[in-house]
């Protein structure tokens, strides 16, 4: 998988057990009204981060489609840069994670979840981690204004409505 960017601020897991990573862009962000790091167990921040794909403003939070083609940087085509953070978290914040993203695993494959969990690769500083993140379902876009900053601190304000022109 190509790999996205980072800012130089950032830390190599401290743990011996092997954790997983999260690359989170929307209300787990810090200091938003999901903010990762009030859940329990308690994430280690890794650093910040940057991902190819469209966010889209969905009212309260957003919904990132993954870039087509990898996250590599610089974007392409259509795709624009997400600004996002990487945490270190065990598998009861993963799974903690899962049911506030409402992704519940489906014998028959099916998407009909708003969200999707995906594997991508993240360049944070200069390591490579392979972080979960929440995709939003192409489905659930419809209709929605996209957040062309990618950064949902800076984004999420500045629409008023379903359907509003793009950020």
């Amino acid at each position: 998988m190509p790999a996205a960017t980072s800012n130089s601020q950032a830390r190599p897991p401290q743990s011996s057990a092997p954790a997983r990573h999260v690359f989170v862009y929307g209300t787990l962000r810090r200091g938003d009204d999901n903010d990762i790091t009030r859940l329990v167990p308690t994430p280690q921040f890794i650093g910040t981060a940057a991902i190819c794909g469209r966010m889209y403003h969905l009212g309260p939070y957003p919904g990132v489609v993954l870039a087509s083609k990898g996250n590599g940087l610089p974007c392409a085509g259509g795709e624009g840069r997400i600004v996002g953070e990487v945490y270190a978290i065990d598998e009861e914040l993963e799974r903690l994670l899962d049911e506030l993203e409402e992704v519940y695993p489906k014998a028959n494959g099916d998407t009909g979840e708003m969200y999707i969990k995906r594997e991508i690769e993240v360049l944070v500083g200069h390591h490579r981690l392979v972080c979960i993140a929440y995709e939003i379902n192409p489905n659930c876009i419809q209709g929605h204004a996209v957040i062309t900053s990618g950064d949902w601190v800076l984004g999420r304000h500045q629409v008023t409505g379903k359907g509003a022109s793009d950020l």
